[in-house]
């Protein structure tokens, strides 16, 4: 792969676009994105406690605001190194720095209320409807029906980032084609992913739905990214920057989620520092002279600074790997921090993310988001059912469409009316869809 193509600053969808010295591309993503509807509703979104009422946890909104500060660390760290041994020119280090911030700004853009309960829930409630097999089920391509019953944020990102917001259905928020390929952590459609028993990083999930196949097939000619023909579907390797926004995440949430874990009164101070000492290097007795609160901010601080130079030492290592395309790991798990950042992960996994009180809310928002898709998948049916004439729904379901908010400008056909439906509920916030699904019972 070739820097001069990966660090592309040409808009997507916009062949007419001239670069202006005092405006880089990557410093007019980021706005569009800070300014934007979906970017703003992460504020109500749930990072790991749902509906939780204390305002000192993260919610989806500061998690990406964080990730996009160690992004922009990590990316002028790399850049740097880039330029020292010639690979960059001088001063593009800036350009690599603000490709991975606002890639990593981006990065849970796609994610639908009560976080990964929420994604999982409404493929849940996609897949049972798919296995009734009525009606508008039915009617969808079989080889579409994994775009929903393994329904994937980082899929919906890329489709709001490319297509929802701004111009919409011209390039979405046109967003320039290098941040868009740094954004894609797994550029591959859901029918080709199903279909492949290759093992690479990039194909743990997909990222691009097939509405938006063709937008993602522009940034990844213009990035330079090696695609790979297969008998049984087409994908591409990663853009290298994936791989520092990925590594922004997962210092981010593996360490903070340990602070909020304090926070919410799931974990004591003794455990949080007990985890982040093998990474910071300082041992309690160092800081028994502050309060517990102190004493886990200057440890989760100093502790992402090192996870940084870490995961910077990782990507130098890996170089030559991650430049032709067969790196598979995420930095972290390659980095001297391995072995710690794992221990973090088994204790999430095993206490906090088991805790009886995010048990029980996780269980409230699976049947919230379930109440919301039974009661608007209705209008979507009987849509289908007047052969797509929004004019010719009965009076119900008109009001219903309007007092719900609901957006059917662009059904056509099963497979935009089924988009249309999860476009609507994963771009809820945790309290509207509460809101909503009240409405729907009546209560």
């Amino acid at each position: 792969m070739d820097w001069s193509k990966l660090l592309d600053e040409g808009l997507l969808n916009q062949p007419e676009f001239t670069k202006r010295p005092n405006r880089p591309s990557y410093l007019q993503d980021a706005d569009r994105i800070t300014f934007s509807a979906p970017f703003r509703r992460l504020a109500n979104k749930t990072q790991v406690h749902p509906l939780y009422e204390n305002d000192h946890l993260h919610h989806r909104l500061i998690h990406s605001l964080e990730t996009s500060s160690v992004g922009r660390s990590l990316g002028v760290e790399v850049g740097e190194w880039l330029e020292r041994e010639g690979e960059i020119p001088v001063g593009d280090r800036h350009v690599v720095s603000g490709i991975v911030s606002a890639a990593c700004l981006a990065h849970d853009i796609g994610n639908p209320p009560f976080g990964h309960s929420g994604e999982a829930a409404i493929g849940q409630w996609f897949e049972n409807r798919f296995a009734e097999g009525k009606s508008l089920f039915a009617s969808l391509d079989p080889n579409l029906q994994a775009e929903f019953n393994e329904f994937e944020g980082n899929a919906q990102g890329f489709r709001i980032l490319t297509r929802l917001e701004m111009y919409r259905n011209k390039g979405g928020m046109r967003l320039s084609r290098g941040v868009l390929g740094a954004f894609t952590k797994y550029p591959v459609t859901a029918a080709v992913k199903n279909r492949l028993d290759e093992r690479y990083c990039g194909l743990k999930k997909f990222g691009v739905f097939e509405s938006e196949k063709q937008q993602f097939e522009e940034v990844a000619k213009a990035a330079g990214l090696p695609q790979v023909i297969h008998e049984k579907g087409n994908w591409w390797r990663r853009h290298p920057l994936v791989f520092l926004v990925e590594a922004a995440d997962d210092i981010c949430y593996n360490i903070l989620d340990l602070e909020d874990a304090y926070t919410s009164g799931d974990f004591s101070a003794e455990t949080v520092i007990g985890h982040l000492e093998p990474i910071t290097g300082k041992s309690n007795q160092d800081l028994s002279h502050m309060e517990d609160q102190d004493r886990i901010a200057y440890a989760r601080a100093r502790g992402i600074g090192i996870a940084i130079n870490a995961c910077v030492e990782a990507f130098k290592e890996n170089y030559a790997a991650v430049m032709d395309g067969t790196f598979s790991d995420a930095l972290i798990d390659v980095s001297d921090k391995a072995e710690e950042f794992k221990a973090i992960k088994i204790l999430a996994k095993e206490r906090l993310f088991t805790s009886p009180r995010k048990t029980e809310l996780e269980v409230q928002g699976r049947n919230v988001v379930h109440r919301v898709l039974d009661g608007i998948s209705e209008v979507y049916v009987k849509l289908h059912e007047t052969g797509w004439k929004p004019d010719d729904l009965d009076s119900y379901h008109r009001q219903l469409t309007k007092a719900a908010g609901v957006d059917i400008r662009d059904v056509e056909c099963p497979h935009t009316a089924l988009h249309s439906l999860a476009d609507y509920v994963s771009g809820m916030t945790d309290r509207y869809a509460v809101k909503i699904a009240r409405m729907l019972s009546g209560t």
